[in-house]
């Protein structure tokens, strides 16, 4: 078996990120890219009203809750900015596969229908073919 190392920071990614134009700075930008959305990342000295409102808001997507505002400015070289989002790529599901220990949502669970849209365990009965 192979002997992992120290396992290296996800903020080895970011430069990548700046690169390929996948990063979405601030709630409203993320409220009209929806459909290009992969996950959502919020500051952890975001305020709690925001932070209500972006869960309420993002609850079908993935929201992670990591860095400070300050960390953002350094690693994206944008000011003040407390919400970002990254657009759906292989780079933005790494980048979620290493930061999905600090998600904060939970996942939306799978509704309890089956394919043909009857609940599960409820079968329709066949339409009764009564002779008499």
């Amino acid at each position: 078996m192979k002997n992992k190392g120290p396992a290296r920071p996800v903020e080895r990614l970011f430069p990548f990120v700046l690169r390929s134009r996948n990063l979405l700075v601030g709630s409203d930008t993320l409220r009209r890219s929806k459909s290009r959305l992969h996950f959502v990342l919020i500051t952890r000295d975001i305020s709690e009203t925001c932070r209500a409102e972006i869960l309420s808001d993002f609850v079908h997507y993935p929201v992670v809750q990591h860095y400070t505002a300050a960390d953002l400015a350094r690693f994206f070289r944008i000011q003040e900015a407390k919400v970002i989002g990254f657009e759906k790529s292989d780079l933005a599901k790494s980048l979620y596969a290493e930061l999905k220990q600090h998600r904060i949502n939970k996942p939306m669970g799978l509704s309890p229908r089956s394919d043909s849209g009857s609940p599960q365990g409820q079968r329709k009965s066949p339409p009764s073919t009564d002779t008499s």
